[in-house]
């Protein structure tokens, strides 16, 4: 009886010693394991900052410049960074699932094995990214920009990017099936043993890309663009092989 009636007073004691941690957590400094889950730091200006893996999920980042910041490991998942700069930020191994980062700019930040699964990137800059197996894995990547990024082994099923520039971009090992590309720009892209089966490529343009030993079957290529792409061994939407020194038409 006697705990029950204090029971009140404890919990209004707990509270007043945990609720100001709480609280303290989005006004501390940023630092390497800053726990700033859930924090508004709309507009923050964090560049070159040390955010090695700090707590970042849920966290309002929009219009915030984290250019050049330390952010491998972070995680950010279901984070809004719609706008942010992370230009030439390092981010290996960040967890950003969910995440909604439209017109956000990663230009050359480098981004191996992170995580993108499940995030809006409508507009995102990645241009001259290194993305080293990285997951964009049912990503809205609508008007991305991946411009002469490094996407080897990445994976990118099931992502939907109409209009995405991927022009001189290496997506060699990638996996792309079941993707909506339509109106995408491979042009001299690198593809090689990429997996594009069952995707949409419908209006998209593979101009002087290469795609030695990629595989295309039951993939839709409406109106694609195949001139000057090396076609060489690909298995085509038909399941036909391309002969070696195959350019623009699978022969």
């Amino acid at each position: 009886m006697r705990l029950n009636a204090n029971l009140p007073i404890l919990l209004a004691l707990l509270s007043s010693f945990y609720l100001p941690l709480c609280m303290a957590a989005c006004s501390d400094p940023a630092a390497a394991g800053v726990n700033w889950s859930g924090c508004d730091k709309q507009g923050a200006q964090l560049q070159n900052a040390d955010l090695s893996g700090a707590i970042l999920s849920r966290v309002r980042l929009q219009g915030a410049d984290l250019s050049g910041a330390l952010m491998t490991r972070a995680e950010m998942n279901s984070a809004d960074l719609s706008g942010a700069r992370f230009a030439g930020a390092r981010m290996q191994s960040a967890g950003l699932v969910g995440v909604r980062a439209d017109q956000a700019s990663f230009a050359r930040a480098q981004l191996s094995d992170a995580s993108f699964s499940r995030a809006s990137l409508i507009g995102a800059d990645f241009s001259v990214a290194q993305l080293h197996n990285t997951s964009f894995y049912e990503a809205d990547l609508e008007n991305a920009d991946f411009s002469e990024a490094d996407l080897e082994g990445a994976s990118l099923e099931r992502v939907r990017a109409p209009a995405a520039k991927f022009v001189r971009a290496r997506l060699d090992h990638a996996v792309m099936t079941s993707a909506k590309l339509a109106k995408a720009d491979f042009e001299a892209a690198s593809l090689l043993k990429t997996k594009l089966n069952q995707s949409d490529m419908s209006n998209a343009s593979f101009r002087d890309a290469d795609l030695s030993k990629a595989s295309l079957t039951q993939a839709v290529i409406y109106r694609t663009i195949f001139d000057g792409a090396k076609l060489g061994d690909v298995s085509w939407i038909d399941y036909k092989r391309c002969r070696r020194g195959s350019v623009g038409v699978c022969r």
